[in-house]
């Protein structure tokens, strides 16, 4: 197993009440909505959300029969699973994405949203992300752009030490990174991706715009901005459609995990762990969630 970059771990967070529920952000959860319906394949057999949360997006997969949610904090999981519930069609999964535990091309799509924003090794993220989709499986990327209006404004003020145009990622808070575009598109390309299609989001992230306009007005302008993603980039958030390689090849197994210490494939599951028979590692099953985690991680 590889050194892990450090991880941000939302473990025991509120995030998703003082947030999303009570912190003003409908119009945000709304125009990502939009995006989601106007990428996502109308459906298939099993969908990977990394960086699930309690599940905020997981009801606008509908189309796929079965979704696995991962996150690395088992809270935030908790959270989903009484959103969400505990039927078959969904599998909780508490990992960290620089070493998922699944087997090769076995998912037909994978999200991440909200979530390259904490990663301080994005290619090493999306080589995990493409190693466990099927060849032509899509892949949903939203990323914080480094390059969005705001940003351009205040460093041509004078006001922002660091310059929007320039590649490299820029870390303003502890593991918490803006991209910039054509990187993101670079690191697609080398990590085994066909770019498809991008769409700029939340146009209208400014407060004065929330307060004055009602929510609808300002959804249904962010759904015409967002046609323009192909062309420019200048929204606090992207969100781009991939599609894997034809690299590789698609497998159908019952069990859908893989040993992280050896490789094996014929893991032994049962309702209280993950078992390998061939080294002998374990990994408990609590609560009815999988935990595969490392321990090390930066609280989010």
């Amino acid at each position: 197993m590889t050194q892990t970059p450090p991880i941000c771990n939302y473990e025991g967070s509120d995030y998703q009440s003082t947030f999303w529920d009570q912190g003003g952000r409908s119009y945000e959860d709304q125009a990502e909505a939009v995006a989601l319906r106007r990428l996502l394949p109308s459906g298939g057999k099993l969908m990977l959300e990394i960086g699930a949360g309690a599940g905020r997006n997981t009801p606008r997969y509908a189309g796929f029969e079965r979704v696995v949610l991962v996150d690395y904090s088992l809270t935030q999981l908790q959270q989903a699973q009484e959103r969400l519930g505990r039927s078959a069609r969904y599998v909780y999964v508490a990992a960290d994405v620089y070493h998922l535990p699944f087997m090769p091309g076995i998912f037909d799509a994978a999200t991440m949203i909200r979530v390259l924003h904490h990663m301080a090794d994005a290619p090493l993220a999306l080589r995990q992300v493409r190693a466990a989709l099927a060849p032509g499986g899509t892949f949903i990327l939203e990323f914080a752009n480094k390059q969005n209006l705001k940003a351009i404004l205040r460093f041509w003020l004078g006001r922002q030490s660091w310059s929007p145009f320039s590649k490299e990622p820029v870390e303003f808070a502890a593991l918490n990174f803006d991209f910039h575009p054509q990187a993101v598109k670079a690191y697609l390309k080398q990590t085994g991706f066909i770019l498809r299609r991008q769409l700029t989001v939340s146009h209208f992230r400014i407060g004065l715009f929330k307060r004055l306009a009602p929510t609808s007005l300002l959804v249904w302008l962010d759904s015409l901005a967002q046609l323009t993603g192909d062309w420019w980039q200048v929204s606090p958030s992207v969100f781009t459609c991939s599609q894997a390689d034809a690299l590789g090849s698609r497998h159908e197994a019952a069990n859908m995990f893989r040993c992280l210490v050896c490789g094996n494939t014929t893991l032994q599951v049962t309702a209280l762990a993950v078992a390998c028979p061939g080294c002998g590692q374990a990994w408990p099953v609590v609560d009815g969630i999988y935990d595969f985690r490392l321990r090390e991680s930066v609280p989010g």
